[in-house]
């Protein structure tokens, strides 16, 4: 009885063992375990890197009288990607798509990316390398000259972007009448032709676009709806490729390369990298 009993005993610690073998074996070869980043490793083997930009939003990224596409985020990416030995490939999107793009894989990252909740939840951020304000630009015509002076007015904003957030949140917005455009550049554009009363843009195209239109006067209000920085966005699993960038962007803060750059587009190094 008792031999009888131990054989027992020993068939059972055997086929407890083998369950657990086979549980083992399992949860080691789960196709949902965890795998392993290798965005990097993607765009290395690729020889490109394909940085979505907004396609008119000077002197961030747009195109110029040649029809070449320039700007800050065109020249820092084209020196990353020349430090890592590939191609950049830039492609201008749909600023209210951009989400869809980096997504689906058409893109590999996005350049300016307003570093803000919903992006910090949703992509992996580089460390932030500008900052700005969003502004409010009316024309040299206007009579405007304070937040309160725009109830009943026409404001464009940009679809899809921070600034329409940022204008959706005052308190005046239901006495306001909001027109969406595709760009900041659009926006600023039809403020001459008075198609517009003010246009609610990111101050690095205002300033941009007031210094270059020598005939025309355009003034900004005495108030701002808050700062807003600029990072690039990746796909949340993209580590690799993330940190790779990263460690690039602060060496070539570190070596001056970020700050000529800067100075370039800007007349002084304005990057906020550590």
């Amino acid at each position: 009885m008792r031999r009888n009993f131990i054989i027992l005993c020993i068939i059972a610690l055997l086929a407890f063992s083998a369950a657990a073998f086979v549980l083992c074996g399992k949860y080691i070869n789960r196709p949902d375990a965890a795998i392993s980043d290798n965005s990097l490793m993607q765009v290395l083997k690729a020889k490109k890197l394909v940085l979505g930009l907004d396609a008119n939003f000077p002197p961030m990224s747009f195109y110029n009288s040649s029809g070449d596409f320039i700007g800050f985020d065109v020249d820092m990416m084209k020196e990353v990607c020349s430090r890592l030995g590939i191609a950049l490939i830039t492609k201008p999107i749909n600023w209210d798509a951009k989400e869809d793009e980096l997504n689906t894989a058409s893109i590999d990252c996005i350049g300016s990316m307003s570093v803000i909740p919903s992006s910090i939840r949703d992509m992996n951020l580089s460390e932030s390398y500008i900052k700005e304000d969003l502004i409010f630009v009316v024309h040299g015509s206007s009579k405007a000259k304070w937040l309160r002076d725009l109830k009943g007015k026409r404001i464009g904003v940009q679809s899809g972007s921070t600034t329409q957030e940022a204008l959706e949140a005052l308190d005046i917005y239901k006495d306001l009448s909001a027109v969406l455009y595709d760009d900041n550049l659009a926006i600023l554009k039809a403020l001459k032709p008075g198609e517009l009363d003010a246009g609610l843009v990111d101050s690095l195209t205002a300033y941009y676009f007031i210094d270059i239109e020598d005939n025309e006067q355009y003034f900004v209000l005495g108030e701002s709806l808050g700062e807003e920085d600029f990072a690039i966005g990746f796909r949340k699993a993209d580590k690799t490729l993330r940190d790779k960038v990263q460690e690039i962007i602060s060496a070539m803060k570190a070596d001056g390369t970020l700050g000529e750059i800067s100075q370039k587009w800007f007349g002084s190094d304005i990057t906020i990298v550590k």
